[in-house]
């Protein structure tokens, strides 16, 4: 499915207009002699999450998460087919709008860990599951990480 990047819907509830985004991101690991480690960024605002960014026309999920990734860090990867989690929340754009923002979440496995961060963040980090876990800032990437970590190991035994 396409998607439009950004667009504007009455809400049910309250009856306002409300602004909604569509972004979509990857949960990148690296293994090596049998350990997992997973990239986080750092955001210059001081939080730690995944790679993602918004979907611009005409692309799909799947490309927008593969474009933002390189976008920001120069890696390619290949999504692993079976994972697929979107999640979504609340936030307040410069002007004071409330906007509604959804994400599509893939997961994608690389060999390469040397990356070079756009100017949109500030660094990065590869770490193994417990410590990205405490090191990720938001509750809702952090209930995403558990998934993404329970889907790679699962299929790792197979």
């Amino acid at each position: 499915m396409v998607y439009a990047p950004v667009f504007w819907y009455t809400a049910l509830f309250y009856g306002i207009t409300m602004k909604q985004i569509f972004s979509a991101g990857v949960v990148v690991f690296a293994q090596e002699n049998d350990r997992t480690e997973y990239l986080l960024l750092h955001y210059p605002a001081g939080h730690w999450d995944l790679p993602k960014g918004k979907i611009e026309e005409g692309e799909t999920k799947q490309e927008t998460a593969l474009r933002e990734l390189y976008e920001e860090t120069r890696l390619h990867t290949k999504l692993k087919n079976g994972f697929e989690e979107e999640l979504y929340y609340y936030f307040h754009d410069f002007k004071g709008n409330k906007v509604k923002k959804t994400v599509y979440f893939f997961v994608g496995q690389t060999e390469k860990q040397e990356i070079i961060i756009s100017e949109e963040h500030q660094g990065y980090d590869w770490l193994p599951y417990g410590p990205a876990l405490k090191q990720l800032t938001f509750e809702c990437a952090k209930e995403l990480l558990k998934k993404a970590h329970k889907f790679i190991e699962s299929n790792k035994k197979k």
